[in-house]
């Protein structure tokens, strides 16, 4: 859904030469206020806090797995470690095409783990909102794709 249509864009308010955005429109239209976001979580700690912030905002939660544990079809993202490579999984119908989503986790590190589950949403046709995790190490090297998503962290280690 393309929310910035319900978004309009008044002139020189408050003061000459600033284009001011109204979200009242989108305030007003409750079905558009209210669009589902689903949250994303990755196989095993993801699921620890992925699940419960689900069921606390009553939107649906989906598993993104290791190799073997979804019983459906699924598409497969290979991602580095640091001492080799792991696999993500998720099934082939977990996301509709437009549909929104929050990714939480327990941890960034390096986000090969985030990019990973970043890549299967998005083959589906969803679109990440929001990166959510407990723990930021910020001194580490982050993969460089993560920064143009909003990131939110409980924990920063600089």
């Amino acid at each position: 859904m393309e929310l910035k249509k319900y978004i309009r864009e008044i002139q020189n308010f408050p003061k000459e030469g600033i284009g001011f955005k109204d979200i009242s429109p989108l305030l007003a239209d409750g079905e558009v206020f209210n669009q589902v976001i689903n949250i994303v979580g990755a196989d095993a700690r993801g699921f620890l806090f992925g699940a419960p912030v689900a069921a606390l905002l009553k939107k649906p939660f989906i598993m993104v797995r290791k190799p073997g544990k979804l019983p459906s079809e699924v598409i497969k993202r290979e991602y580095a470690l640091e001492y080799g490579t792991n696999e993500l999984q998720m099934h082939k119908d977990a996301i509709k095409p437009g549909q929104t989503v929050a990714i939480v986790d327990d941890l960034l590190a390096t986000g090969g783990t985030t990019k990973a589950i970043i890549e299967l949403v998005e083959e589906l046709g969803g679109e990440v909102k929001k990166l959510v995790f407990l723990i930021n190490l910020l001194f580490v090297k982050h993969e460089p794709s993560l920064s143009k998503y909003e990131t939110v962290s409980l924990i920063k280690y600089d």
